[in-house]
């Protein structure tokens, strides 16, 4: 019965969206997407997404194969409730998501049991959001696109019987989700938000995705880093970032050993390359730093900022199996959230489902994205405090330029890919493979790892590629 009821439910709103003009579609859409604030908009707004995943390995490639840590042991009611009352202490009111892997939905132990039952019941009380991650953040690089639909059907499926009363996600997380697993989502789940790509990922962890743009976008067909270009290529999904970084760490690779520390190009808002690896009172000033850059400069650029955080369920005890010198980090969160409640009072704190479809409501395409930000140094492990960096990112391309600030040095282009460009994903997996790089890179990537990747000023381009530039920025080129 309970499938059945909520198969009439999803057909009711097929209907109700079929109906009417495109004003009262995205009426339809607002009203559900946050029913404690209907009038909320996007313009005029900070934003913060804080997202967790519930799991029992640590990263799950498939149904039945899974790599690294057993964290069964530190997926339990007790730490899922240290976290979220972490969470609602340093910021009453929070919502945040929720997402299970599928091993985590399917045990059957008695600490998963409860642990389930726990999470929804925080659905119930605080507003969250539960939804599925497929193949831990990597389900393209190990899965066919055609198993990975499977999975987010089953999984779904799997999340709404287990929040009940017709449940259904406004989003998913998946680390990674190829363009045509994004496209099955809108189109045949009627899913419209997806955190589907992890900004300037490049050697960390199992898989590369660098070259997308790091605010909200629609994906083309083609390449799920590449904005929709028109109609022709577009698919009706708002592609999200998974964690907001130090776009001065994002230039490098991998990580690097500077002095005493190991300094991660993923070096931001996220936990383990902060508060866990630089113990609290380092690792918070990089989180508000990073924070700063999208919330004062950044808010004032484009009139509405965002910032994006996962923070794995497994970290409350990683100390336990990780080592991490002891620490879980939530001392550090908490002055994280106070810290942004203290100095952006006015910052919500949605979740990720909520605030794509805000974005979506806003935007019908990606023709009017124009994403400027500036950011100096933290002086914190790898973000150089003489560096500043400028990014412009648009529908077209991503444009990025580094200067010493002290010196007043002129500015270099370090970045320059182009979207108006074909592009073209990796072929599935074979059985038992790894397909790791699904990056997009063409003429000048941040990454510097190829021999094309080095530092250029802006009028070494061709007159060309100077000619496209103009047409969005015509101050930036005399």
């Amino acid at each position: 019965m309970k499938t059945v009821r909520i198969s009439l439910v999803a057909l009711l709103l097929v209907l109700l969206n079929s109906c009417g003009s495109n004003n009262g579609k995205q009426k339809e859409i607002s009203s559900e997407k946050n029913p404690d604030d209907p009038g909320l908009q996007l313009m005029g707004n900070r934003f913060f997404t804080f997202n967790t995943v519930v799991r029992v390995n640590q990263i799950e490639t498939s149904r039945n194969e899974a790599h690294g840590e057993d964290e069964s042991a530190i997926h339990t009611p007790a730490e899922a409730r240290v976290f979220r009352e972490a969470v609602e202490k340093a910021w009453p009111g929070a919502r945040m998501t929720w997402s299970f892997s599928w091993l985590a939905l399917n045990d059957q132990r008695t600490n998963y049991k409860e642990l389930r039952e726990l999470i929804v019941s925080y659905h119930k009380k605080y507003g969250d959001e539960i939804t599925f991650i497929p193949g831990g953040y990597f389900a393209n690089m190990y899965n066919s696109r055609e198993q990975v639909n499977r999975d987010l059907h089953d999984g779904l499926q799997l999340v709404s019987g287990m929040v009940g009363d017709g449940y259904r996600p406004k989003s998913v997380l998946a680390g990674f989700l190829s363009a045509e697993n994004l496209r099955y989502l809108a189109e045949e789940e009627d899913i419209h938000v997806c955190q589907g790509n992890i900004w300037s990922q490049y050697a960390v962890d199992n898989g590369d995705g660098e070259g997308s743009i790091s605010y909200p976008y629609y994906p083309s067909l083609e390449h799920f880093c590449k904005p929709a270009q028109g109609e022709e290529d577009f698919i009706d999904i708002v592609n999200l970032d998974g964690w907001t970084i130090d776009f001065l760490n994002g230039m490098h690779p991998g990580g690097r050993r500077i002095n005493d520390d190991w300094c991660g190009s993923r070096q931001g808002v996220g936990p383990i390359e902060t508060v866990i690896r630089l113990g609290t009172e380092r690792g918070t000033t990089e989180m508000i730093a990073t924070t700063a850059a999208h919330f004062d400069k950044g808010f004032e650029l484009n009139n509405f900022a965002w910032v994006t955080c996962c923070w794995e369920m497994s970290l409350v005890e990683a100390r336990k199996i990780y080592g991490y010198k002891g620490r879980n980090g939530l001392d550090g969160l908490e002055i994280w959230f106070s810290e942004m409640r203290k100095r952006w009072p006015d910052a919500k704190c949605i979740t990720q489902g909520e605030f794509g479809l805000l974005w979506r409501e806003h935007f019908k395409n990606n023709d009017e994205i124009d994403y400027q930000f500036v950011m100096r140094g933290s002086g914190i492990c790898g973000s150089d405090p003489d560096l500043e960096i400028r990014w412009f990112m648009n529908k077209d391309f991503r444009l990025a330029l580094l200067r010493n600030w002290k010196e007043n040095s002129p500015e270099k282009l370090i970045d320059f890919t182009r979207y108006d460009l074909e592009a073209t994903e990796p072929a599935d997996p074979e059985p038992g493979q790894h397909s790791r790089n699904w990056s997009l890179m063409n003429r000048l990537n941040q990454k510097g790892t190829r021999p094309q990747d080095k530092p250029i000023d802006i009028y070494e381009l061709s007159t060309e590629e100077q000619a496209i530039i103009k047409r969005r920025y015509p101050g930036m080129i005399n």
